[in-house]
């Protein structure tokens, strides 16, 4: 498993890889022009929605060393149209129960063309250039949700957002009588890219 201390990106970064340009060559289609990118997947998948990484406009992707020459990007919309699974995990952060709400990740690999049970492995990439690598079968197996809400209230970059790659560890055996903050590891929260690796 590949993790990296988190770091936090310096503010000359910027947060240009998060959104796609209209306009650009590589835009996303028509039906999301005009509204921002919140989470790419690339890598070994089967439904592209843009091309290739831009250099210029897809500047945090480029700084973390992504490349790909395709992509299916999602907007915030295409993400509350697939249905949502609700979880409750108790939170390293304040140590209570928090209600996360957003799609299975197995729901959003597959509409990117990435079959449930696929032998691949997933790196899941935060803001913060944290990343961890997970199969599919572990994604699979602990019902991970790209949650886009919490509390009642969509997640917002700055703080857990826009998404957070993320289980209910109370209910896991491989993580429920673990420490709280030993349980979340394996989920990025400010979750905005996905490569998908061939096994």
């Amino acid at each position: 498993m590949n993790k990296q201390k988190r770091h936090f990106v310096a503010a000359s970064m910027g947060l240009a890889g998060l959104w796609t340009a209209t306009g650009s060559s590589h835009a996303a289609p028509p039906a999301a022009a005009g509204n921002p990118a919140l989470l790419t997947i690339s890598g070994a998948i089967t439904k592209p929605n843009r091309g290739a990484l831009d250099p210029t406009i897809d500047q945090m992707m480029g700084k973390h060393g992504i490349q790909f020459t395709q992509a299916h990007a999602f907007d915030a919309a295409a993400l509350q149209r697939m249905a949502a699974v609700t979880i409750k995990p108790t939170l390293e952060y304040d140590a209570k129960p928090h209600t996360l709400k957003g799609p299975l990740l197995t729901t959003v690999l597959a509409a990117a063309g990435v079959a449930a049970g696929s032998p691949v492995q997933l790196v899941l990439r935060a803001v913060d250039g944290y990343n961890v690598t997970i199969s599919m079968a572990d994604a699979q197996a602990y019902r991970m949700i790209v949650a886009t809400h919490i509390d009642g209230q969509p997640m917002a970059l700055g703080g857990l957002g826009p998404q957070w790659a993320v289980y209910d560890a109370d209910v896991l055996p491989a993580f429920k009588d673990k420490p709280v903050k030993e349980r979340f590891g394996l989920c990025p929260w400010g979750l905005y890219h996905i490569e998908v690796k061939k096994a």
